[in-house]
């Protein structure tokens, strides 16, 4: 990805979580705001030159996109859960990919964008009760795994990105995944604004400010 700078996130052996972690007992909050980190797994054929955006003989480039299942749902999702006080939000957006899709890869710290996501029954309410807020990371898979802890209620697919355009449940995964399209340049930026990356989150103070700043106009299901 030329001129975004990327990183991986603290490292994950195949057998460092033998289970996905329950409960919320360690849940990090803002206020009444449940904290939540996710990625768009993908993966893009490279070209012979090493530009990661086309192909040999210059085409454009391969790009798919993972998406999960949930149960009693027609359409998919990509990964995203609570964002835990042990860990930062690039190990939470890490191990959530892990739990819930069973792949491993590189997490871009640049984030893809950043949403307030609200439960249906707290979509008419002005008040934060019962709502999320988040960060949603691009992340370039390098690892496959064959089991992983939530395969009996997310299975996983590759789709390709009009594909995954169709089966996203809400605004804010359309928005992400265009942000993903944008940074590796397989469409124009929609907006100026787009093409500006997202400062790094070195600390949680930091965090919450942006979190703060953005609008309540993207809702979706926790």
């Amino acid at each position: 990805m030329s001129g975004v700078a990327c990183d991986c996130a603290a490292a994950m052996s195949s057998d460092a979580v033998a289970a996905a972690r329950k409960g919320r007992l360690k849940q990090r909050y803002d206020n009444e705001f449940r904290l939540v980190a996710g990625c768009v797994p993908y993966r893009v054929k490279k070209g012979d030159e090493g530009n990661p955006c086309s192909s040999p003989g210059g085409d454009p480039a391969e790009v798919e996109v993972l998406m999960i299942s949930t149960p009693n749902r027609a359409d998919m999702v990509f990964p995203k859960g609570g964002w835990e006080d042990d860990e930062d939000v690039y190990q939470a957006a890490s191990r959530e990919a892990m739990e819930e899709a069973g792949v491993k890869g590189v997490i871009n710290r640049a984030a893809l964008g950043h949403w307030v996501f609200k439960s249906k029954s707290s979509q008419n309410s002005t008040s934060p009760r019962g709502a999320c807020k988040g960060y949603i990371f691009a992340m370039e898979v390098t690892e496959e795994l064959e089991s992983w802890p939530e395969q009996d209620t997310h299975s996983r697919r590759w789709v390709s990105p009009g594909e995954a355009y169709q089966l996203c449940r809400y605004d804010w995964m359309r928005e992400a995944l265009t942000a993903l399209l944008e940074r590796l340049s397989v469409i124009e930026p929609v907006a100026a604004a787009a093409a500006s990356a997202t400062p790094e989150l070195n600390d949680q103070a930091g965090m919450y400010m942006m979190l703060q700043a953005t609008s309540d106009g993207a809702v979706a299901l926790c």
